[in-house]
């Protein structure tokens, strides 16, 4: 599972460093190679190459005729990017998605349990504090599976 938030500076070549805490475990579980794609929230997501194909498989059994699972077919496997590790644990993150996400210099890499998040730093930090906001003010509802969640 990965968890943790790591800022990260992008390279002028567009590659990121992934943290040296993953780079041994992406290569057990998938010999280095990923997938690239965007999310709705202007993120990107990453996945190890196993986890995606999963989700591609689930992805491409949605019913064309229903639009919205059209759309997210198109959008979650249209953009979707292969990658790998190279020698020094780099990913070339494609400018496509670097655009769509508004990447530049300074990112941040999130870890969600199955995959990565990659956020532009600064919107990062924005969307960290209006979720703090939405949390300490009891605004949303939790899902009923959460509701007796403790810790």
């Amino acid at each position: 599972m990965f968890k943790g938030v790591s800022p990260i500076n992008v390279d002028a070549k567009g590659r990121m460093a992934m943290p040296a805490k993953y780079r041994e475990r992406l290569r057990e579980l998938c010999d280095g190679r990923l997938v690239l794609t965007v999310d709705f929230s202007g993120c990107l997501m990453l996945f190890p190459e196993a986890d995606w194909e999963q989700l591609e498989r689930k992805l491409a059994r949605l019913p064309d005729l229903n639009s919205k699972a059209r759309s997210l077919k198109r959008l979650l496997m249209g953009y979707a990017s292969e990658c790998e590790l190279d020698g020094n644990g780099r990913i070339l993150l494609p400018s496509v998605l670097r655009e769509y996400a508004k990447l530049d210099k300074r990112i941040v890499l999130v870890g969600q349990g199955n995959k990565f998040e990659i956020w532009d730093e600064e919107t990062w930090n924005g969307s960290r504090d209006e979720w703090l906001a939405e949390v300490a003010n009891d605004e949303g509802e939790l899902p009923e599976d959460l509701e007796s969640l403790s810790f």
